[in-house]
């Protein structure tokens, strides 16, 4: 069994363990959904490359109540008429490039997140004005991660501002053409090449329908 097959089925127990929690009434089921939720974490900690702790884990993988859907990361696409898109270097990945953009935040809607994160990463004042693709992370070249995730990509239009070099979530940023991007060090837990490939058809062809897995 692969490493991305074992990290499916943590996922899977987990989220299946915090239902249970989230309906059961009954006490001894409680239990069983507890073990079944240690065992999640535990498959995790073999997974993880540095054998990190496990109350490391328990606390970012299997803290949270309630019925389990994915997190949401959203993403500003933003051209410069139809061969430059804009890229940041992100500080929590060794100044590796991405697109503007993070986790969904409770009360933004998608478009205003990816609003938010532009102008917070980049300086630019923009405007969300379409979805392009909303993509499911185990279906896409991204590394291996605890959480199930979506990612939106949403296209934004500048409106104002100007360009930062450093800001508290990036060290600099800048336009790319679309034969530069095989050459950069991507920051590949935000984004990918072949997901850059697929948005820079949207500015040739901005007709082209939006994506979903």
């Amino acid at each position: 069994m692969t490493a991305a097959s074992l990290l499916y089925h943590a996922q899977r127990l987990q989220a299946l363990a915090q239902a249970g929690l989230a309906y059961t009434q009954n006490n001894y089921d409680v239990e069983r959904y507890e073990e079944i939720r240690a065992i999640s974490v535990q498959l995790l900690q073999e997974l993880s490359a540095n054998n990190e702790p496990l109350d490391k884990i328990t606390r970012l993988f299997a803290s949270e109540t309630g019925y389990q859907t994915p997190k949401v990361d959203v993403r500003a696409v933003i051209f410069r008429g139809s061969e430059e898109l804009l890229l940041v270097q992100e500080k929590m990945d060794a100044n590796n490039w991405t697109l503007p953009g993070g986790w969904a935040d409770v009360g933004y809607t998608p478009f205003e997140v990816a609003v938010k994160e532009a102008h917070e990463e980049t300086g630019y004042h923009v405007e969300a004005r379409r979805l392009l693709a909303l993509f499911d992370k185990k279906n896409h070249p991204h590394p291996p991660q605890p959480w199930y995730v979506y990612k939106a990509f949403v296209l934004c239009e500048i409106t104002g501002g100007m360009l930062l070099s450093d800001t508290p979530e990036t060290t600099g940023a800048r336009w790319f053409r679309e034969e530069e991007i095989s050459a950069l060090s991507l920051s590949t837990d935000r984004v990918t090449a072949s997901q850059l490939t697929t948005l820079f058809a949207f500015a040739r062809q901005p007709q082209i329908p939006t994506l979903c897995d």
